[in-house]
C-alpha cells in the first residue's frame, strides 16, 4: 500500500501575516482560503512542483506558533533558490553544509558556510524561518539515490 505525505500543519499565530508570507514571499500557490466559522478557517498552500501542501489557520492545532523546524523544500540550485527567496525579502542563512559531509545537525552544530565541498546531492543547505520562528531547510539535490 502506498502513503503519501499529502499535508503539514503549521502552528501559526496571524494567520493573514502567515498567508502573506507562504504565498508572496515564498511564492506558494493558495489552494484553499476557507473561513469556516469565527475561530475556525483553513488556508492551503503549495510550495512549487510540490506534491505536499502546507494547512495554518484558525482552529487547526494547539501547537505553540513556531514549534515545527526542520521543514525541507528540495532544490536543483540552492544558490538560485537563496538569490530568489532573498530578493522576496526572505532573511535565508546559508548556503551551508555540515562537517561531517552528512545531513546537517541540531542548531549550528558542525556548521560550515559554503556548498558542500565536492557539491554532493543531499550535502548542501540553507535555512530561513517564517514569521512564527517555523524552520525550513533548503536542501539541494541535484541527483537523487536509487529509488527515490
Amino acid at each position: 500500500m502506498d502513503m503519501k505525505l499529502e499535508v503539514v500543519v503549521l502552528p501559526v499565530s496571524d494567520v493573514d501575516r502567515a498567508k502573506d508570507f507562504y504565498t508572496r514571499q515564498l511564492g506558494f500557490r493558495l489552494d484553499a482560503d476557507f473561513p469556516i466559522n469565527d475561530g475556525y478557517r483553513i488556508i492551503q498552500v503549495t510550495p512549487p512542483g510540490s506534491a505536499c501542501s502546507i494547512i495554518f489557520g484558525d482552529g487547526l492545532t494547539d501547537a505553540e506558533p513556531g514549534a515545527v523546524e526542520g521543514l525541507h523544500l528540495i532544490v536543483s540550485d540552492i544558490e538560485q533558490a537563496h538569490r530568489e527567496l532573498a530578493g522576496r525579502g526572505v532573511d535565508v542563512a546559508g548556503p551551508f553544509h555540515d562537517a561531517t559531509g552528512a545531513f546537517h545537525q541540531a542548531g549550528e552544530t558542525n556548521r560550515v558556510m559554503g556548498l558542500h565541498p565536492q557539491r554532493a546531492s543531499y550535502g548542501s543547505f540553507a535555512s530561513f524561518a517564517d514569521p512564527d520562528g517555523n524552520r525550513w531547510f533548503l536542501q539541494q539535490i541535484i541527483e537523487r539515490l536509487p529509488g527515490r
